[in-house]
């Protein structure tokens, strides 16, 4: 059979006088998680306007598509969902506020913020970004935090600590696998134990974490139970 007939070669002629075309448009950009590169990279948001072309020629229109997220290093199209996704950045510094909090929290319920557990809570905190952090620091937020809301160590998690550590865990937790949201509940237990077993109020307050990272009430009871545990 020569080349260019038969049905191949029909269609192969026809793509080349029919197609469609689409014209991208930005209307906005900013800086993105990009799934192609793997890391952070700036992004334009297009939408598009289709159109049939005759031998190229754009000539009806089709409708629009998009918007779409465009990376301005390799050029991939994702959706806009993709935006949902913090950049490393920003990741970072959502899991630094995030063990912070906790910290702050578990020292805050538990009454005495006893040596042991400043140097427990100290440790999780630099760790986790803030590596200026010292024990006066967080004894001084705790105090302020108390002197704010009336409250005294011991109390049972009062509303405005529940507050607090959804509003940090909350946009955290669907970020991260099992393991990293085990991890941060694991320290806060770390730090409530670091004085001695656990008081209802500290048991309160991790439960509430535990809650916020979408951790299973078992998984909760299990993790709790672990950490008290000598490995």
């Amino acid at each position: 059979m020569l080349p260019g007939r038969g049905r191949d070669g029909q269609v192969t002629r026809l793509a080349r006088i029919l197609g469609t075309r689409t014209a991208w448009t930005p209307v906005g950009d900013g800086e993105f998680f990009c799934p192609g590169c793997g890391g952070d990279r700036n992004y334009q948001r297009l939408t598009g306007h289709r159109r049939f072309t005759f031998l190229g020629v754009p000539v009806l229109p089709r409708g629009e598509t998009g918007p779409v997220v465009e990376c301005a290093a390799c050029q991939g199209q994702y959706g806009t969902d993709v935006l949902d996704h913090p950049t490393t950045t920003r990741f970072s510094a959502m899991l630094r506020d995030a063990v912070h909090t906790v910290a702050l929290a578990v020292l805050s319920a538990g009454g005495t913020c006893a040596r042991t557990s400043l140097e427990t809570a100290t440790g999780a905190v630099r760790a986790a970004g803030f590596t200026d952090c010292t024990e006066e620091q967080l004894v001084a937020l705790v105090e302020a935090l108390a002197s704010d809301t009336g409250r005294t160590y011991g109390d049972p998690c009062g509303a405005w600590l529940a507050i607090e550590l959804h509003e940090a865990l909350d946009p955290l937790a669907p970020h991260l696998a099992a393991v990293g949201r085990e991890s941060i509940l694991l320290q806060g237990a770390r730090i409530a134990l670091a004085d001695g077993p656990y008081t209802p109020a500290e048991r309160e307050v991790l439960t509430t974490v535990g809650t916020a990272l979408t951790l299973d009430a078992e998984d909760v009871t299990r993790l709790l139970a672990a950490a008290g545990t000598p490995s």
